[in-house]
């Protein structure tokens, strides 16, 4: 699976908020300033180069409909992102997270007791 941009990824998070949709419907459901629909129109067309959308032509326009649900990509995602910054280690992305004040103790003991739960099941 090929990595998305920043942009790619921000068509990708309206085409699931939506479960598809034209290139102008989504351009409408864009928050803050929109850009340009041929810009969007060519994110789109990457998008389905890549595998996360497929478009279905009604008469002279294109419905993009997402391939790859949101959590799966979601997942991968964070795999590779732990994987490249911080040595495979989930123990390191909370150290991190945790060193740099994000994250409180108390997130901390409703995360083990997620784990705690999920062992149980």
């Amino acid at each position: 699976m090929e990595k998305l941009t920043a942009q790619e990824e921000d068509a990708m998070q309206l085409v699931w908020k939506n479960g598809g949709g034209f290139v102008k419907e989504l351009l409408d459901q864009m928050q803050g300033q929109k850009i340009p629909y041929t810009t969007l129109a060519s994110t789109m067309k990457n998008l389905e180069r890549k595998g996360y959308v497929k478009g279905v032509k009604y008469a002279n326009a294109y419905r993009y409909e997402p391939v790859i649900v949101k959590e799966e990509y979601q997942k991968k995602f964070m795999n590779g992102f732990v994987s490249n910054y911080f040595k495979n280690s989930y123990k390191e992305l909370v150290s991190f997270f945790a060193q740099e004040d994000k994250i409180s103790a108390d997130e901390l003991k409703d995360i083990l007791k997620m784990i705690d739960n999920q062992k149980d099941e």
